[in-house]
């Protein structure tokens, strides 16, 4: 599926290629690109902050800023290919800073099972790209309906920790997709009423990660999530201003993991400390 979505999203290049207008590409846009990748990569401390809370949930205490750097230290590998690379990664160094093998293994089968029903939810936003008779506000009310259920399902039988983590996630992912509405519509401008399509240009954003981040294989999802939104977005947008889009958007998302790889690296490294539950609740009873 990897290869099969980069060869699409050749093609669709090879085939426009002659009409991208990179003249369209001005300072301005550079200038808001830049901007975009920052909020991108200060967003990613949100998905940090999500596995440091599902580490207390497994029974691991330490401080956010450690779980901040080994979370983004160890995010870059993503771009390896194998799509796990990363994972990898957070574990070598989890294990370095004293979080136990298991744990680290639970937690990212955690965060993986949780961000993927967490991005399932913005699935209703692409029900009127599907059933165009459909009204964008309940697809809205669906949603936030359905955050408040899971909010309060995990927070009731799981704990307060995993509810939270939930939160953070949902928070990214909303992040993001507004990132990619704002950089297509400095793009396509108002062609076909996008600006009023907002919603469901953000669900569809959202569903084409969930496809890269759940194809084996996928560096960073590289090909698949562009695949997705093409075939997504095709109808609403003209092709060659969504495929400038999709270029642009993944050169801000690279760009902006850089920058939070540089800031979680300068976290300094006894930061990363951390210890069991019980040896914390005997620290504190003495």
């Amino acid at each position: 599926m990897a290869v099969a979505g980069v060869v699409f999203v050749a093609f669709r290049l090879h085939s426009y290629w002659i009409h991208l207008d990179f003249s369209r590409v001005t300072p301005l846009v550079w200038c808001l690109m830049a901007v975009f990748a920052v909020i991108y990569g200060t967003a990613n401390v949100l998905l940090a902050l999500a596995w440091w809370r599902l580490l207390r949930h497994l029974g691991a205490w330490g401080t956010a800023p450690g779980s901040i750097r080994i979370y983004g230290i160890s995010q870059l590998a993503k771009y390896a290919p194998g799509n796990i690379f990363h994972l990898a990664g957070r574990q070598a160094l989890g294990m370095a800073a004293g979080l136990p093998a298991g744990v680290l293994v639970k937690s990212a089968i955690w965060e993986l099972g949780l961000i993927a029903v967490t991005a399932s939810l913005f699935g209703w936003l692409i029900v009127p790209l599907v059933s165009p008779g459909f009204p964008e506000t309940a697809s809205l009310f669906l949603l936030l309906g359905s955050v408040a259920f899971v909010g309060v399902l995990l927070r009731r039988k799981v704990g307060s920790q995993t509810a939270w983590a939930f939160l953070w996630q949902i928070l990214f992912l909303f992040i993001s997709g507004a990132l990619f509405v704002a950089l297509l519509t400095v793009i396509a401008g108002d062609e076909g009423g996008l600006v009023f399509h907002w919603l469901s240009v953000a669900g569809a954003y959202t569903v084409a990660w969930l496809a890269g981040l759940v194809t084996p294989g996928a560096p960073a999802g590289v090909g698949v999530r562009e695949m997705v939104l093409v075939l997504l977005l095709g109808s609403r947008v003209p092709e060659t201003d969504l495929l400038m889009a999709v270029l642009l958007g993944r050169l801000v998302t690279v760009i902006g993991d850089l920058l939070f790889f540089m800031a979680a690296f300068l976290i300094p490294a006894k930061r990363c400390i951390f210890e069991g539950i019980h040896a914390r609740e005997s620290r504190l009873d003495s």
